[in-house]
């Protein structure tokens, strides 16, 4: 913690989750609201960063490189570790068939080593250098030990809240028991060398009030979760066994128990009217799909595993062990599963839609929808609330022929443990006039039938069509699309599944020079498409002969046709055969029948965005880069973006702007 930071964590007393639960939990069909207890929207306070995982490097492998860039900018960061990551207590390098003790308190206090040894190294320092360890105190009683390190104005805190891999009888996972069980109580690993000497056991209701008293008492502006809704995923018992994940799903379920936790949390916090923005990184989802870092990307996040997978000749003179020993050298990048060779977020996309005019924005804080309005010298007013949380980071938006904005997202509805109802539901906002008020918040159901299935959903992508029709699409738990249709009198149709398969998160839309709707996403294969055949036509998807892309795909129209721009394999032949190929660092510009369109040189990594003859994206550092008529140009300053940048030019001139972690506005016109 900062200086002037008390260190008693959680003084206040919070409401129980049932009153949470019942103040977020779906209303009757066709209408949603915000709950009437949540508090006014507060100001953020000075930019952190709290992470919430599931296991001592759960932050190196999937959400890095983007932890590195706030960090390296300067914010606070905090890492909170649920478990106490000690498995079953064997500390080896994989091949060592060698005797060994099992010691579960020792592999715990190795794997914080670890982290120490990391983070000294991406602060700058060596990877012995010695950090400040505490005991803090937690709401309800409870106790974590807390590592603290600063350098050069940059701090890192690691808080071990420590809980165990498995419940006391019978061998559970235990976070996932604890979601599942109200009568649990799972007990706290001690660390060896730790200062934490005691502590109480976990119920399912003492994880959320200590991860909301975390929160309350951080203030952070931008948290990062795992993810709470992993893909469906069938694979047999001894693929799943090998590759760690759970039953059905495609991430280790102590990732989705963590991550249900902290978004449970999360929704408290929200609803006492903090400003902050959430990030939810896939996890082993990354061993699926094709690797989207470039090579030199790769190259520095493998690198900070390396001091976490430690050696067991280093002399770092921790009790426990000096690191996690199968995770060093060059094994995460020799490592089949391909974990650290991609960073995905389970609700990518811009964080700001502009009006059409380019006087609003319209984003996700404090899990509730809110508009900025802008001042003439490009900075953005206090943000106004608009309600409709707990909701996903993305919006998405389109804009009637009369003017008039919609809104559309994507909605926690209900999120309880313990067999209690966990559903997801597409909202919709809809302005009375242009430029005018919003009336309620309408719900548009959900594309798949039953609660599991549902919770597999996208964010919402919506675009308005020629004919005055508005199209609402989502990915769908088969990981196809599914898409409504507004029609001009505002009356919805039903959910309609487009079909499709294996396409990843973050769809897009373009309607061409002849009125045609275009609907494109990246997949394990190629750029799958979908279209019309004539304008107002339904749509189906079309055969393609488009190269892989990485992320997702950003369409241009080209006269009466479609240019795309993306990031392919650095080596499309070698991924065909190695799926650990990594990304290329260049653009790729292809017509719809794949031949070669205007290159564009945009050198970095991530979506791009593009209009008027301007294309913005990030480069290898996480900075906002611009490429048009002038060459590339860099933002050098302010906030670090928080997801890819959104782009408006206005009378020839491009502004880019976005949210960025201090959980505000940013534009940068160059």
């Amino acid at each position: 913690m900062g200086p002037g930071r008390r260190t008693v964590l959680g003084g206040a007393v919070a409401t129980g989750l049932a009153a949470t639960v019942a103040g977020c939990a779906a209303p009757a069909p066709g209408r949603t609201r915000t709950t009437t207890t949540v508090a006014p929207l507060t100001t953020p306070r000075a930019p952190l960063l709290l992470q919430i995982l599931a296991h001592p490097d759960d932050d190196l492998y999937f959400m890095n490189p983007d932890t590195q860039h706030t960090l390296d900018s300067g914010v606070p960061l905090v890492s909170v570790y649920v478990t106490g990551g000690e498995a079953n207590g064997d500390n080896r390098v994989v091949g060592d068939t060698g005797p060994h003790v099992p010691d579960k308190a020792a592999y715990s206090s190795a794997r914080h080593q670890g982290l120490r040894q990391a983070y000294a190294t991406l602060l700058g320092l060596d990877k012995y250098a010695p950090w400040e360890k505490s005991v803090a105190e937690l709401r309800g009683g409870h106790r974590a030990e807390v590592n603290r390190l600063q350098h050069r104005g940059r701090r890192v805190e690691l808080v071990f809240l420590n809980t165990a891999m498995h419940t006391p009888l019978g061998g559970r996972m235990g976070l996932p028991a604890l979601w599942a069980d109200h009568h649990l109580q799972l007990p706290v690993v001690i660390a060896t060398g730790s200062p934490l000497r005691q502590a109480k056991s976990y119920t399912y209701d003492d994880l959320v009030e200590v991860l909301a008293g975390l929160l309350a008492d951080y203030a952070p502006t931008h948290v990062q979760t795992l993810d709470p809704d992993p893909d469906i995923q069938h694979s047999s018992p001894a693929v799943r066994q090998h590759d760690s994940e759970q039953a059905g799903y495609s991430d280790h379920a102590d990732h989705t128990a963590a991550a249900s936790f902290a978004w449970a949390a999360l929704i408290r916090h929200a609803e006492r009217g903090n400003a902050f923005l959430a990030t939810a990184y896939r996890g082993y989802y990354n061993r699926h799909w094709p690797k989207n870092l470039p090579a030199g990307v790769l190259a520095e996040k493998a690198a900070h595993l390396v001091p976490y997978g430690g050696d067991k000749d280093w002399q770092c003179h921790n009790p426990g062990g000096c690191g996690d020993y199968n995770v060093g050298g060059n094994r995460p990048l020799a490592n089949g599963k391909g974990w650290v060779r991609s960073t995905h977020h389970r609700h990518p996309g811009a964080r700001l839609l502009l009006s059409d005019d380019g006087a609003h924005a319209y984003g996700v804080l404090g899990l509730r929808a809110v508009r900025w309005d802008q001042n003439p010298d490009d900075s953005w007013g206090a943000p106004r609330d608009l309600g409709g949380g707990p909701l996903a980071p993305v919006l998405g938006g389109a804009t009637l022929p009369d003017g008039r904005q919609l809104l559309f997202a994507l909605r926690f509805s209900s999120l309880q443990g313990r067999a209690g109802a966990n559903t997801r539901e597409i909202v919709a906002l809809e302005q009375g006039a242009p430029g005018g008020e919003f009336g309620a918040w309408r719900g548009l159901g959900n594309p798949e039938r039953g609660d599991d299935r549902g919770r597999r959903i996208g964010s919402p992508l919506a675009l308005a069509a020629p004919d005055g029709r508005v199209h609402l699409f989502v990915r769908n738990a088969d990981r196809g699309i599914s898409t409504r249709v507004r029609e001009t009198d505002g009356a919805w149709s039903p959910w309609r599944d487009l079909g499709g398969e294996s396409v990843q998160e973050g769809l897009s839309a373009i309607v061409d020079g002849r009125g045609r709707v275009h609907v494109f996403a990246a997949g394990a294969d190629t750029v799958h498409h979908w279209t019309q055949n004539a304008p107002g036509a339904p749509l189906a998807p079309v055969p393609s002969r488009l190269p892989l892309a990485v992320d997702a795909v950003t369409p241009l129209p080209i006269g009466d046709g479609v240019q795309l721009l993306y990031r392919t394999c650095a080596d499309p032949a070698k991924a065909r055969k190695d799926p650990g190929s990594p990304a290329s660092s260049h653009l790729t510009s292809v017509r719809l029948d794949g031949t070669p369109a205007r290159p564009v040189a945009l050198d970095g990594y991530g979506p791009v965005g593009a209009a008027g003859g301007h294309v913005v994206g990030t480069d290898e550092r996480g900075r906002v880069q611009l490429a048009g008529a002038a060459g590339v140009l860099k933002r050098t300053g302010g906030a670090v973006p928080v997801g890819p940048p959104t782009l408006y030019v206005r009378d020839g001139r491009p502004l880019a702007l976005g949210l960025g972690v201090d959980a505000t506005p940013w534009t940068w016109r160059p």
